[in-house]
C-alpha cells in the first residue's frame, strides 16, 4: 500500500529522542535527554490510597466528564495560583488538558494559520517547535541573555512581522534554564501589548526553584506575565503548565488559563481532540491535592532539595578533565543545564559516540527551528540517580575525550 500522507507531516522533527527512548528500557542505559522527573521520589503510597479511595468512593469518576475538566481541580488551580501566586483566577479561565504540550498544541489549532510568523526564544523546547511546525508557522527566533528575551530584537520583529504569538517561558527557560528579570518582563509584556500580539507563557518549570526559597516569595519576586497582565483578563497572556513535573508525569494533567473567550475556543478543539483528558486521572489527583495525608506545598520543597543536591553533583562533575573545555551557566531551578561544547564538537556527533557507551543527552540543534545549536547540549539532572549521575557523565566524558583527542 502507498500512502499519501498530509503535506504537513514532513515537517515533523526528524528527532534522535525517539531512538534514545528505545534504547532507554536498557537496564544499564543512562539517559540525560529527556524532560523527566525521578520516578523514585513519586508520592506513591498516597497515589495508592487516593485511587482506591475515589474507585470506591466515586464511581462516576470512571464516566466520562466536562471537556473543560473536572470543575473542582479547576478551582483547586484558582485556589492555588491566589494562595501561592497572587493571582486571581476564575474556573471558567481553565482548561484542564493531557499535559502542557496538549495545551500548547490546542492553541496551535485555533490561532495559528500556515504562514503565520511566530516569535520564539532561541533556543526553545524542541517539542513546542513540532507543534508548530505541524501547523505550517513560520517560525522566527529571538535570541536573549542572561535576563530574559532581547525586548529591542522582540520589538523590532514584531513591528516587521506583525506575529500571531509569542512563545516564552520565562522560569528556568527549556533548555537554557535562565530566570527572567522582572524588568525584562514588564518590558516584554508592554511590548507585546502595544501591539496587540498574543503571549503564550510556559510555566512548566516554575516551581522547580532552589535555594530554599518559599513559592510566596519567589512568585512574588518573579510574577508571572499572566500576573502581570492581571490573571488574563487583559487578554494578553495564555498561561500553560502542568502536573507532570510535581506530582507524576503518567496522570496527564496540564493546564491553560487564560482569557475566557480564548479559554472557550480551546474547549471547543478540545473536544474534537480527544473530548475530554482522563475524568478518573483528574479526580484521583483532586482527592490527592485535597488529601490531610499527602501535602503538595511539602512535596515540591522536598523535589526542589533533592534535584538541587543533584544539581550540585553535576556541576561538580562538570570540572572534571574531560569536561573542563565546556561552559554553561548553573540555573537556580528547572530541570536542564545547557552546556556549550569545545569548538568544533558536533552535538550530533558527540550523541551516536555517547549512545554506543550507554548513555545520551539532548543535542542542542533539536532547540533551534532554523539551523543552529550544534555547539550545545542539554543535560537533564532530575531522572537520574546519584549512582547514575556519576557514571552517565563518566561515559560522556569519555566520548567527549575521544573527540578532543582527534582535533
Amino acid at each position: 500500500m502507498q500512502y499519501s500522507f498530509a503535506q504537513r507531516t514532513k515537517a515533523m522533527l526528524s528527532s534522535p529522542v525517539h531512538f534514545m527512548r528505545s534504547l532507554s528500557t536498557r537496564e544499564s542505559f543512562i539517559s540525560f535527554a529527556e524532560e523527566l522527573p525521578a520516578e523514585e521520589l513519586f508520592p506513591i503510597s498516597s497515589l495508592e490510597a487516593a485511587a482506591a479511595a475515589v474507585i470506591s468512593k466515586s464511581p462516576a469518576a470512571l464516566q466520562y466528564g466536562e471537556p473543560q475538566g473536572y470543575l473542582p481541580l479547576r478551582e483547586w488551580l484558582c485556589k492555588d495560583f491566589k494562595e501561592r501566586k497572587g493571582t486571581d483566577v476564575d474556573a471558567g479561565q481553565v482548561l484542564l488538558t493531557t499535559g502542557s504540550q496538549q495545551a500548547m498544541d490546542l492553541l496551535a489549532r485555533v490561532y495559528v494559520e500556515p504562514g503565520d510568523p511566530i516569535l520564539v526564544e532561541q533556543p526553545t523546547a524542541p517539542g513546542f517547535l513540532q507543534i508548530l511546525k505541524m501547523q505550517g508557522a513560520s517560525i522566527v527566533p529571538i535570541e536573549g541573555d542572561a535576563e530574559g528575551m532581547n525586548p529591542e530584537r522582540l520589538r523590532q520583529e514584531a513591528e516587521r512581522l506583525r506575529p500571531k504569538l509569542v512563545l516564552v517561558s520565562p522560569n528556568f527557560t527549556n533548555p537554557t534554564g535562565i530566570l527572567w528579570s522582572l524588568e525584562r518582563r514588564r518590558e516584554v509584556l508592554d511590548i507585546c501589548k502595544s501591539l496587540k500580539v498574543l503571549i503564550v507563557e510556559d510555566n512548566s518549570y516554575g516551581d522547580l526553584h532552589f535555594g530554599g526559597i518559599g513559592a510566596k516569595a519567589f512568585y512574588g519576586e518573579h510574577p508571572s506575565l499572566f500576573s502581570l497582565d492581571d490573571a488574563g483578563k487583559g487578554g494578553q497572556v495564555l498561561h500553560i503548565g502542568s502536573f507532570s513535573k510535581t506530582v507524576v508525569p503518567a496522570l496527564r494533567t496540564g493546564w491553560a488559563a487564560g482569557n475566557k473567550r480564548m479559554i472557550d475556543t480551546m474547549v471547543m478543539a478540545k473536544q474534537l481532540a480527544d473530548w475530554q483528558s482522563s475524568h478518573f486521572n483528574q479526580c484521583l489527583l483532586h482527592y490527592l491535592l485535597e488529601s490531610s495525608a499527602f501535602n503538595i506545598h511539602d512535596h515540591i520543597r522536598m523535589l526542589n532539595r533533592e534535584y538541587e543536591t543533584r544539581l550540585k553533583l553535576m556541576t561538580e562533575l562538570l570540572k572534571r578533565p574531560a569536561w573542563k573545555q565546556v561552559s554553561y551557566e548553573v540555573p537556580g531551578g528547572g530541570m536542564f543545564i545547557w552546556v556549550k561544547l569545545p569548538d568544533a564538537l558536533d552535538g550530533v556527533a558527540l550523541l551516536k559516540c555517547s549512545l554506543d557507551k550507554g548513555a545520551a543527552f539532548l543535542p542542542g540543534s533539536l532547540c533551534y527551528p532554523n539551523g543552529g545549536g550544534s555547539g550545545y547540549i542539554r543535560l537533564n539532572f532530575t531522572h537520574p540517580g546519584r549512582d547514575e549521575l556519576l557514571l552517565g557523565m563518566n561515559l560522556i566524558g569519555e566520548a567527549i575525550l575521544e573527540f578532543t583527542a582527534r582535533s
